[in-house]
């Protein structure tokens, strides 16, 4: 099995010139989707700690927090459940990230070694469309914040036809814009925004803690569950939301670390940045949402809803500013840049990045994400565990193929051509779709038939675990026989 060269900070050289010839005249390749070059991998511990603040800190994580909240958890439990969600979720996060810093390569090309040169659409695709589903309830949120911005400072606007659609078209022209200013303005909008979002969310917390005459109510205040036994089915759906909530990027976050200064860079920066930001705003969901019983009667989920009753027009403006700043740049990064280069792998020749962003706009208007916001039980049972019932599986086979069978080593042109190592059965490993079929079925098997209600409950365990199993068999007899024949 060839593989490409490495230097001693763990990341590949660049192509020769024969080979990136080689690679540029094929129909697999094209300039957005190429292993990065030297002069691109600029990122460092603090842009990737920078580019999970800047994800982390946004109005899903604030409303997957107060729902569990809402769900009838205390905060200790909730707290609980969202830090040992994200420990889970960094760990194949952590694993997935090396061949993006050590190849320079994005998601669905990385996908190829497992799947196929032409496979590997099925994987990257079927992340693509939960992305679009994430970018139209961001996009949403943003679009609602936008609307009570105008209407807390201008009365006039309530009579305006539409006016709440003006606002989430507006919200989404502002997120085509960055797509089209390309990756590198994400990286500066992450950088810019991270200190923001941080002074907006501690003066909310602030102001939730004054109005509220201190902590006292969230700490005094009980989970709704009597015991042990009714606690566990709640946290099982809970915890596996969690860990769906980012099972997403840890898919395809080595979108970002191929611009990797080292595989040291982007270890820290993310083991710093993705458990501690999510839960320590996750706090902050939960204490406000907790001290709202005590300040308007009932428990406020939804952020916008609650800056909406701030009372005075400025605090209202500066509050939904944060939202807006905060939706803006977990969309771009984490629900655009995975689509748009899905889409233009599934048609290198004729989808750019940008053009893949543009389809995700699209796309995430027509999933109506505004049914997906109706209430936390459609949020957190149908969307969260739902999806992470396709990506278990996905990341499962990745990491097996990855680190079990082929040790770390990618023939980087091979992922670029036809005809070669990745190429299978006509670009298609069958025994990589095979292996997803397997995850997904028995993920899905406890929403179809209720006595196996668990296995939907750990949709995402369920579907990595099998995947995982199923890869390894179908593929540990046939590689050594691959790796003969070469």
């Amino acid at each position: 099995m060839s593989a490409a060269r490495v230097n001693d900070k763990g990341v590949s050289s660049e192509a020769s010139s024969k080979e990136l010839e080689a690679m540029r005249g094929s129909a697999l390749y094209n300039d957005d989707l190429a292993p990065t070059k030297a002069e691109e991998r600029r990122w460092g511990a603090y842009e990737f700690a920078a580019l999970w603040i800047g994800m982390a800190i946004c109005i899903p994580s604030y409303m997957l927090a107060s729902s569990l909240i809402a769900g009838g958890m205390s905060w200790k439990q909730a707290l609980f459940t969202i830090l040992l969600g994200n420990l889970i979720v960094l760990v194949p996060m952590l694993l997935n990230s090396h061949a993006g810093a050590k190849y320079g390569i994005p998601f669905p090309v990385f996908a190829r070694s497992a799947f196929g040169v032409l496979g590997a659409n099925i994987p990257s695709v079927a992340r693509a469309l939960v992305a679009c589903g994430w970018f139209g309830i961001q996009t949403w949120i943003g679009g609602q914040a936008i609307h009570t911005i105008l209407l807390s400072l201008w009365s006039g606007w309530r009579g305006v036809p539409g006016g709440i659609w003006i606002c989430f078209f507006a919200f989404w022209t502002m997120n085509m814009y960055v797509v089209i200013r390309g990756t590198e303005s994400i990286r500066i909008l992450e950088d810019y925004g991270a200190p923001f979002l941080i002074v907006i969310s501690v003066s909310l917390l602030a102001w939730a803690y004054v109005k509220a005459g201190g902590f006292g109510p969230m700490f005094s205040a009980p989970g709704k569950f009597a015991n042990f036994r009714e606690f566990l089915p709640f946290f099982i759906v809970s915890l596996t939301g969690m860990v769906g909530f980012w099972s997403t990027l840890a898919l395809n976050i080595c979108d970002f670390t191929r611009y990797a200064k080292n595989q040291r860079a982007h270890a820290v920066g993310q083991s710093l940045g993705l458990p501690l930001t999510m839960t320590l705003y996750s706090f902050i969901g939960i204490a406000v949402t907790s001290m709202t019983v005590g300040i308007f009667g009932e428990a406020i989920w939804d952020p916008v809803a609650l800056a909406g009753k701030m009372g005075s027009p400025i605090a209202v403006a500066i509050a939904l500013a944060g939202v807006v700043v905060a939706t803006l740049t977990t969309n771009v990064a984490a629900n655009i840049v995975s689509p748009a280069n899905a889409f233009s792998n599934a048609w290198p020749r004729g989808i750019s990045f940008r053009t893949g962003g543009i389809i995700t706009g699209i796309l995430g208007v027509a999933v109506m994400p505004w049914k997906l916001l109706a209430n936390y039980e459609t949020y957190l049972y149908r969307w969260l565990v739902g999806y992470s019932g396709f990506l278990g599986p996905i990341a499962g086979i990745l990491i097996c193929d990855y680190y079990l069978l082929r040790k770390k080593q990618l023939s980087v042109v091979d992922l670029y051509q036809r005809g070669g190592e990745y190429e299978f059965s006509r670009g298609v490993n069958w025994n990589g779709l095979a292996a997803l079929a397997a995850g997904c079925g028995a993920a899905f098997l406890g929403l179809v038939y209720e006595p196996m209600r668990v296995l939907y409950s750990y949709a995402w365990f369920v579907g990595f675990a099998v995947g995982f199993s199923a890869y390894y068999g179908l593929m540990a007899i046939r590689l050594p026989e691959t790796e003969q024949a070469q």
